[in-house]
């Protein structure tokens, strides 16, 4: 329910009512009065991204009433594809921009389930059906030095039986096969994940939750290489994380997913996939198209202001609609689904003495991660998957992606008709000095950032003496609006989550200590502790579960599914729990 309010603190006030009983609960069978229907219960979904449209989803299948309140003008969050401005000409689609490239790893499971449920036009499994498999990643060095290309077929034949003796081997066996280094360094690092993999969860939440990745793999101790490949190659291509700073739980709990995976472990499919589409056109429009065929409403231009509290209970959010009118919005239930950096602006000092776990929130940190496309005139797909471009100061990555996009033309449906490619690349250092201008990304213009980029780009895949990219090749170039630059203070609209050491501790549940509120996004603490589109759907069906356990309801309960466990590897955790109690190291930490 929405009703308009006074501009006024006092007019604030003056508006929260009370929210209205309902008589019966979702999926739950009473008697009732002859001849009178029991309303659904109201939920307010605030946000509108991967975890807001998940809650909406799994609410909308158990009969509640969903509204979905997206303070932006689209709905996705930083999933969304989005057009260039400007750029369609002769009755074609304008140029796809994105927040940054999407990138399916076969160990997500929550996800993909998703996916499977929303229907698309010609495919058996829904837009499940529409995910497309990398064969390969390449790390792209400058200053002569050779790229390395890794086959995800390069670990070999997975053993039938993890024992520690044949993980090491498997292990051992894959990182020869990409990384060149000399054999002691690539013993000891598998040693390390050897550590990581048998260590119980007590030690991994209590003791490497608080060593950064850098220093649990030694990397400073370590030849150059070493640490530019297995200590921070690794972590931006699997983790999109800094080596330096970041929780070790945080890191191998996504390495360990990966290469059980690579294994044949836990996965959904293959270790690395991407859309066959744009994001919009493969996944989100027809997301949302489904969700309205459930009977979820959207409102986009309403942003959260506040949660009014009073009696134990949320009793209100005050919104700013897309005229920038305050608005008052009611329901039984509130999903807070926001990005944790625009969620807690929203809880005041009564939410916060209510469920002490959110003004722990204020301890959780964000950085840039910022996606720029480059829009070229001939199709270049360098190789078939991702590129780490692992010596640029920017740490960038990037995937060519008109060659996924099976059944589109390219030059015939986007843009002017000259536009043959894009080049999607992610920029996760914003504070270290370019190449170009000597400038951190944060102190130049938009244009300066983009050719600051393409050098990057081009100082590592043109290094070898071929031209890669070509200057004569590129169309044009779309930086995320969500970036403002070129001003007195840089600003960002769409940070990232970053996990340094010790924060997995200020992760909430999704469950409050406020019965009727609820909170879903990748800042939830979930089983991949990571900032994923995996994780946000995952928070999701947890707050979902817990509206549902509150309400009594004899629905069915979301499945989340945890990321895999090598039963063979148990055994070793639950010694390793007892040494950890005694405070002594890991049996297989040779230090």
């Amino acid at each position: 329910m929405v009703r308009p309010t006074g501009g006024t603190r006092r007019g604030f006030l003056g508006g929260a009512g009370a929210v209205a009983a309902t008589a019966a609960l979702t999926g739950v069978a009473h008697a009732q009065p002859r001849g009178r229907a029991v309303a659904p219960r109201t939920v307010a979904v605030l946000g509108g991204g991967v975890a807001g449209l998940t809650a909406a989803h799994e609410l909308a299948e158990r009969g509640f009433r969903v509204t979905v309140y997206e303070r932006k003008s689209a709905l996705g969050g930083k999933a969304r594809s989005m057009d260039v401005p400007g750029s369609a000409k002769g009755g074609r689609k304008p140029l796809p921009g994105e927040h940054g490239f999407r990138f399916f790893p076969g160990f997500y499971q929550n996800l993909p389930d998703t996916l499977r449920r929303i229907p698309f036009p010609g495919n058996a499994h829904g837009c499940h059906d529409n995910l497309v498999p990398s064969t390969e990643v390449m790390l792209a060095r400058t200053h002569g030095r050779e790229d390395i290309r890794i086959p995800f077929t390069g670990i070999g034949k997975p053993p039938p039986v993890l024992t520690p003796d044949a993980l090491l081997r498997a292990l051992t066996a894959f990182f020869e096969t990409f990384s060149r280094l000399p054999a002691h360094e690539i013993a000891y690092f598998a040693g390390r994940l050897l550590v990581w993999f048998t260590s119980s969860e007590q030690r991994r939440t209590q003791t490497w939750e608080r060593v950064p990745w850098f220093e649990f793999t030694r990397a400073a101790r370590m030849s150059a290489d070493y640490r530019q490949l297995l200590a921070i190659g690794i972590t931006r291509n699997i983790v999109a994380t800094k080596a330096e700073v970041a929780s070790t739980k945080t890191v191998a709990t996504c390495v360990e997913a990966f290469l059980f995976n690579a294994l044949g472990r836990g996965a959904d499919g293959e270790p690395d996939r991407v859309l066959n589409a744009p994001t919009n056109e493969a996944w989100i429009d027809p997301w949302l198209a489904h969700l309205r065929s459930l009977g979820v409403e959207f409102r986009t231009g309403w942003g959260v202001r506040d949660l009014r509290y009073e009696g134990g209970r949320i009793t209100e959010a005050v919104v700013q609609d897309a005229s920038g009118a305050r608005r008052s919005v009611t329901a039984d239930h509130y999903v807070s689904a926001m990005p944790v950096e625009h969620a807690r602006a929203t809880w005041n000092a009564q939410l916060r003495a209510a469920d002490p776990q959110l003004a722990r929130c204020d301890a959780l940190h964000t950085d840039w991660m910022t996606g720029i496309q480059f829009y070229l005139t001939e199709p270049t797909p360098i190789i078939h998957g991702h590129i780490n471009h692992i010596d640029s100061p920017w740490s960038i990555t990037s995937v060519g992606q008109a060659q996924y996009w099976s059944g589109r033309n390219f030059r015939a449906d986007y843009g002017d008709g000259s536009a043959a490619d894009c080049l999607s690349v992610d920029v996760s250092e914003w504070d270290r000095p370019g190449i170009l201008y000597g400038k951190t990304a944060k102190q130049c213009t938009r244009e300066e950032v983009a050719r600051e980029v393409w050098a990057q780009m081009k100082a590592g895949l043109n290094d070898t003496g071929r031209t890669v990219l070509s200057d004569a090749k590129l169309h044009s170039w779309f930086l995320d609006p969500a970036v403002e630059l070129g001003g007195a203070q840089a600003s960002n609209d769409e940070q990232l989550l970053i996990h340094p050491t010790g924060t997995w501790y200020n992760r909430p549940q999704a469950r409050t200590a406020i019965p009727n509120l609820f909170l879903a996004g990748d800042y939830v603490a979930v089983d991949i502790d990571l900032a994923t589109m995996e994780g946000a759907n995952a928070s999701a069906r947890a707050a979902v579960n817990a509206l549902l356990d509150e309400t009594g309801s004899r629905a069915e309960r979301c499945t989340v599914t945890p990321l895999h466990r090598a039963p063979e590897l148990e055994g070793f955790k639950r010694r390793d729990e007892i040494r950890h109690r005694l405070g002594l190291p890991n049996a297989f930490d040779l230090g």
